[in-house]
């Protein structure tokens, strides 16, 4: 769960339980008088700070156990104190080797014609530096269908993919399910989306060369992100000198389908360049 959070709930969640432990083990010291030498009696300030310094391993010499209580205590506030720490690095550790993906997914997935069959797409960006490797896409519907008895039930259903897996994933890649007779969602309209509570599900996996790692990430669309009758914004462009660019703060943005398709042709910069020149450009 820790290893889930961002970098402000990690550390807050860190101080939080930091500073209930010792306040716990100050408490513990309060009650019975005596058990800490040199501490003023009831004095949560001294219990509290003795805690600290004891959690921490550290021990300045002034305060000690001053019982055989105070030496229980402090003997078990040094055990947490030693997990507390290795817990600790282990899941700082975790977290900066942990591997990242950084797939950028459209706001909304669009339904669009292509090659005359109404398509539904949605396009992703790579959000790093560097190229990706075997990329592959998965997307799902969670459709709510009733049976012949009228009871509901929730059916996840994997849509086919003109392309689910690129070997090379520099730039954007916008993913294609024809919704034909073969498709479940074959006649679905913005209507139906909603009536059958139609969710999409977008699961990204690529190899990331740099860090040597599989990297996965996960997309999830409600029936009202989907936009019928519209496409997305060309995004690609060229330098002079032919190097290839991509507008990721455009990533989302759409237009009125004309009856053309996506990205002008519905292709990524990939799928033309295999087209034009039968091959796939690297780096």
């Amino acid at each position: 769960m820790a290893v889930a959070f961002t970098w402000p709930q990690f550390l807050v969640t860190l101080l939080g339980l930091y500073l209930s432990a010792n306040t716990l083990f100050a408490l513990l010291y309060l009650v019975v008088p005596g058990s800490v030498a040199n501490a003023r009696p009831y004095n949560f300030g001294d219990a509290f700070f003795f805690s600290l310094e004891t959690l921490a391993t550290v021990g300045y010499g002034e305060m000690y156990p001053g019982s055989l209580y105070g030496h229980c205590v402090a003997s078990a506030e040094i055990i947490c104190g030693l997990a507390f720490t290795a817990i600790l690095t282990g899941l700082t550790f975790v977290r900066f080797s942990r591997p990242r993906a950084k797939f950028l997914f459209a706001d909304h997935p669009v339904v669009t014609m292509q090659n005359g069959v109404p398509t539904l797409m949605v396009r992703v960006a790579n959000g790093r530096a560097n190229s990706m490797a075997d990329a592959t896409g998965k997307l799902n519907a969670l459709i709510d269908e009733k049976t012949a008895e009228g009871t509901s039930f929730r059916r996840a259903t994997e849509l086919r993919l003109l392309r689910s897996h690129i070997p090379v994933f520099p730039l954007t890649w916008t993913l294609m399910h024809p919704l034909d007779e073969k498709s479940p969602l074959h006649g679905f309209d913005a209507k139906k989306f909603a009536s059958a509570d139609t969710r999409l599900f977008l699961s990204m996996q690529a190899r990331d060369p740099t860090l040597a790692a599989i990297v996965y990430q996960l997309a999830n669309y409600a029936p009202s992100d989907v936009l019928f009758g519209m496409r997305y914004v060309d995004i690609i462009s060229q330098e002079e000198d032919g190097t290839p660019l991509a507008d990721l703060t455009r990533i989302s943005e759409v237009e009125p389908d004309s009856g053309v398709g996506s990205d002008a042709s519905g292709w990524t910069l990939i799928e033309r360049l295999e087209e034009e020149e039968g091959a796939l450009p690297i780096g």
